[in-house]
């Protein structure tokens, strides 16, 4: 190892490494950890936390997620999207809570992928321990990093995508992973598309790795009927289901079934032109590309293309990217070869001509392959799959008219939406098929960014002004547009089926009231989305985003060039505000409801909540629309093959990955070296030349610690933890480093240049105006560097108030000073304390921001908990309702009394109950004596719960009085092999655990003052 080698990264850098390699290196084999990482039930902050990292854990879920495609890990992936979801999302300290889980997801990948290269894996280790803190500005630089939008931590962003696709179709996400980045990206509602069919399977998955996050998800199908000599395309998605189950029920009715049946034959039909295609490929256009590149490439066997395609429907998308992924070897060889030539080459005209072969091996990618070899424009003695065909081999489904097509669907099931595909359309075509669907068409895919860079999308003007005549009700509006259509037909007489089109157009136009009526109570509405697939390098990626639902920080990452397309498309969006009242009892209600009827005091007490709501039907084509997309690849953006050598892999990584205590100890420094410099300049007492800089870190580094520990409740030994647990080291060094720059402020140009030297006041001639100054200036100064940090604006402006709360007390402790030193025989104490005034102010600043900065860390910890403690409570009342259904005439509060004989009676059927309440009792163990502030929480908690749950509780947490039971779960791998220090944990401190429950819960209500009191 060099020198400089340990000036970078941690060892727990290092740790993390060794444990996510040791996951990845077992991915494919049982491990014991197995149970830790993937029952649900147990809580990130609970009693898996003492056996294992949550960095171990969230690895491996990540490794999961990005495992195989096989249908059966559908489980195993779902699974591991819960645990990782529950770890990342409970990781942060902060309010920044949601940004800091995407953001620790995303470096988590990047860690598993870049495997076998130690240098980047340690540099995302360092970024993951960084951004797990949950500190605002380390999160914001990586969102901007992986291009990630910052999001509103309500969630009440209006994100969307209603076209893309999985790896059941043409994708290359399991619908898992699909989800998984869908919530990276900040996307709140999707619509996943399948053609011809959809298998049971997939439809579970997705709705249930959507319901983990909290995705609104539909299932879209796709189905292709002809229309004019060429197959146009229709979304059906039914709508109005209950949840997953009832999903599934509707696709196993008879009459979806036949339909599901039929759409595979579409498929299997289509898939003949594929593996055809797959023989023109190996048969004349692999040698052509040889002879263009000069280079032999291999051929691609039809058992090698299937086992690439894994679930999905064979597509050219698909053969495109098998056929790049077998030449990767070939050109990755090639271009090695060009650049050990251009290295050793001098002649400038050979330089310039291996220039020009890198450059045609760097344009090529899967696009190229798809666009220069497999479009029917480049096989025109093939048919073409967009050409409609008559004969006994092509499917029914294929055969039917759009409207024949469309009543089908419809009767299928009442609640519905049908979305007109646009791509190659004209507004003469949308009017046509709007009529002849008697206005069974719910939604125009007026915007497919895929089709819009393949120049699909080229009438959209004219659609957009048609379907805005159709939903404003104007009929002479709408006869005009009619007029024009017939119009330009005339002009085009000589087309062939021009003349049934006018009749068509005619027959509307005598019957505009008609074609009103079909979308007089439901408009005409718009669908957009990407028709991601995840394959592209030139499409932009999943999600689009209203703009206005963003807040300012997130409409930066668009107003600054970040490579995003804003769409030419408004729709209008409506803001809503939601006030529901909050249930209290007691005094504290009464008194709200009078403080409500003072003026702008009426929703006092409410819990606000906004929500963005989005008008499809008013749609309307403009220069610069209020939809963007989230992704931000540049269409045609590849990655470049380089002439030059790259990147040793032991090269000196950036100085931002220093390791901590060094990054630490140069912060201290920074801010100690200027206070010194200071000092020593402003003061001629030698005390405070020498010691002034001590005693002004140590007034900031002592407030830090008592502030933390106290808001962590450390100084009371009810739990297990140090006082040293509570206190954030990084932060406390970050506070030191400005409070050295402020004494620059302070010190020297407020208290010496500009009061003494230029207005010629001290603190004993003036210490009202001394001592407001210094501390109006430091109050600037510290929401100034609150604000450089990213930390949340309401903290930075509480920092004003700060300093005015400071002023009386910087006068308090002047006065008491002057009185201490007088006592102790001081000739003349204001002489020896006006040098000492910023250092006063400073004091009564940080004894201010004690107390206020004090109560929001109690504040916060409190949230935490809160957090922790109700999810682990919704375990515990959801497992007691199962219990009671599984035993539905038997008593199961008696049970829960008798924990053996519930242990026996439930381990004799099929059911994990016995394990659950173990679990969650462990876990709350845990809680109560390992996290800050739980015991508080919990009992407020309790003291609002009514009896019945209070006994519920109580007795549920009997369970671990059966230690031969509780110790054996651990020993067969609960908490994993390392269960040890778990098992310690609870055979030493359960039975201590379980009569201070009995004590809270068992306890009854004061009748005045709402007390607890213990029952008799």
């Amino acid at each position: 190892m060099k020198w400089w080698q340990k000036c970078f990264f941690d060892r727990d850098d290092r740790e993390l490494l060794r444990l996510v390699n040791r996951v990845v290196n077992i991915r494919d084999e049982q491990s014991r950890t197995e149970n830790l990482l993937f029952d649900t039930t147990l809580h990130p902050h609970g009693i898996k936390s003492l056996a294992s990292s949550r960095e171990m854990r969230v690895a491996h879920a990540v490794v999961r997620l990005l495992d195989s495609l096989e249908a059966g890990k559908v489980e195993d992936r779902l699974q591991a999207l819960r645990v990782l979801y529950d770890e990342v999302l409970n990781s942060a300290q902060t309010t920044f809570r949601r940004n800091t889980a995407r953001v620790l997801v995303q470096v988590m990948k990047d860690l598993v992928r870049a495997h076998g290269d130690e240098r980047r894996q340690l540099m995302f280790a360092h970024d993951f321990r960084k951004a797990a803190s949950g500190r605002p500005r380390v999160v914001r630089k990586l969102l901007d990093r992986y291009h990630l939008v910052e999001m509103p931590e309500d969630w009440s962003q209006l994100t969307f995508d209603h076209h893309v696709h999985d790896a059941n179709t043409k994708g290359r996400k399991n619908p898992t992973h699909l989800m998984m980045d869908a919530w990276l990206k900040g996307i709140r509602y999707l619509t996943i598309i399948y053609y011809n069919y959809v298998e049971e399977t997939a439809v579970r998955e997705v709705m249930e790795a959507a319901a983990t996050l909290g995705i609104a998800v539909r299932i879209g199908i796709e189905f292709a009927s002809p229309f004019r000599g060429r197959y146009i395309h229709f979304v059906w998605v039914p709508r109005g289901f209950s949840g997953t189950e009832d999903f599934l029920e509707f696709l196993s009715e008879p009459p979806v079934q036949h339909l599901m049946q039929l759409g595979r034959e579409v498929s299997q039909w289509q898939q003949k032109h594929v593996f055809a295609m797959l023989d023109r490929w190996n048969d004349v256009h692999r040698r052509a590309m040889e002879n263009e590149l000069g280079v032999r490439l291999p051929r691609v066997e039809p058992e090698t293309f299937r086992a690439s395609v894994g679930a999905g429907q064979p597509s050219l998308l698909h053969l495109a990217e098998c056929i790049f992924n077998g030449m990767q070897p070939v050109i990755r060889e090639r271009a090695a070869e060009i650049r050990r030539q251009w290295n050793a080459c001098t002649d400038q005209q050979r330089r310039e001509e291996l220039q020009r072969q890198m450059e045609r091996l760097q344009k090529l990618n899967v696009a190229t392959v798809h666009e220069t070899w497999l479009t029917p424009e480049a096989n025109p003695d093939m048919p073409s799959p967009e050409v409609p065909v008559t004969g006994k081999d092509v499917p029914e489904l294929l055969q039917l008219s759009p409207s024949m097509l469309l009543d089908w669907l419809a009767g299928l099931r009442s609640g519905y939406r049908l979305t007109l595909n646009l791509s190659r359309l004209t507004a003469v075509d949308v009017l046509e098929l709007l009529w002849q669907t008697q206005g069974l068409i719910t939604h125009l895919e007026l915007f497919n960014l895929k089709e819009l860079f393949e120049g699909k999308l080229t009438h959209l003007d004219e659609i957009n002004r048609l379907q805005r005549a159709l939903n404003g009700g104007s009929a002479p509006r709408l006869k005009r547009i009619i007029r024009d259509m017939i119009s330009t037909l005339d002009t085009d007489a000589q087309q062939p089926g021009e003349a049934s089109r006018r009749d068509v157009l005619r027959e509307v136009l005598r019957n505009i009231p008609t074609l009103q009526g079909f979308y007089r109570a439901v408009p005409l509405r718009t669908r957009c989305g990407t028709d991601s697939t995840s394959r592209s390098q030139r499409s932009l990626g999943m999600g689009l985003i209203f703009l206005e639902t963003l807040d300012a920080r997130g409409k930066q990452f668009f107003e600054r060039g970040s490579g995003t397309l804003r769409l030419p498309l408004h729709i209008d969006v409506h803001h809503h505000e939601i006030y529901k009242p909050v249930e209290r009892t007691g005094t504290a209600e009464r008194i709200i409801g009078l403080l409500r009827h003072i003026p702008g005091l009426a929703h006092l007490g409410y819990e606000r909540k906004q929500e963005w709501v989005s008008h499809s039907s008013t749609a309307r084509i403009v220069k610069e629309g209020n939809i963007c997309t989230l992704g931000g690849h540049l269409p045609g953006i590849s990655e470049p093959q380089t002439l030059t050598m790259p990147e040793p892999s032991d090269a000196r990584p950036p100085l931002a990955y220093c390791n901590s205590r060094l990054t630490n100890i140069l912060k201290v420094l920074a801010g100690f070296i200027p206070a010194i410099c200071a000092f020593q300049y402003t003061q001629s007492w030698w005390f405070l030349a020498y010691f002034g800089p001590v005693i002004w870190f140590m007034i900031t580094g002592v407030r830090n610690i008592i502030q933390l520990v106290l808001a962590g409740k450390g100084l009371r030994h009810t739990n297990l933890l140090r006082w040293d647990d509570f206190v954030d080291w990084p932060r406390l060094c970050d506070s030191l480093m400005y409070t050295g720059f402020s004494v620059l402020l302070l010190e020297l140009g407020i208290r010496y240049l500009l009061m003494g030297q230029m207005l010629g006041m001290s603190a004993a001639s003036n210490p009202f105006i001394m001592f407001t100054v210094l501390s109006a200036a430091n109050g600037l100064y510290i929401c100034s560097h609150n604000i450089f940090r990213g930390l949340p604006r309401s903290a930075a402006i509480g920092n004003l108030f700060r300093s005015v709360l400071a002023i009386p007390v910087s006068m308090l402790y002047d006065v008491c000073l002057n009185s201490l030193l007088s006592v102790a025989g001081v000739a003349d104490p204001a002489a020896l304390l006006n040098p000492g005034a910023g250092t006063i102010s400073k004091c009564a600043s940080d004894t201010v921001a004690a107390w206020i900065e004090g109560f929001a860390d109690r504040a916060n910890n409190h949230r935490m908990r809160r957090w922790d403690i109700e999810g682990k409570l919704r375990q515990i009342f959801d497992t007691y309702t199962r219990l009671e259904l599984l035993f539905p005439e038997r008593d199961a509060l008696e049970m829960l009394a008798h924990p053996d004989r519930l242990i026996k009676s439930v381990r004799a059927l099929p059911s994990n109950i016995d394990k659950e309440l173990i679990i969650n009792a462990l876990d709350m163990m845990h809680f109560w004596l390992y996290q800050p502030r739980a015991q508080d929480v919990l009992r407020a908690i309790i003291r609002d719960m009514p009896d019945e749950e209070r006994i519920i509780l109580a007795r549920s947490q009997l369970v671990l009085m059966r230690e031969r039971e509780v110790s054996q779960l651990f020993v067969n791998g609960l908490v994993g092999y390392k269960f040890s220090r778990a098992l310690a944990f609870y055979l030493n401190r359960h039975e201590e655990y379980v009569k201070a429950m009995m004590r809270l819960c068992l306890a009854r209500r004061h009748p005045r003052g709402g007390r607890i009191r213990t029952a008799a």
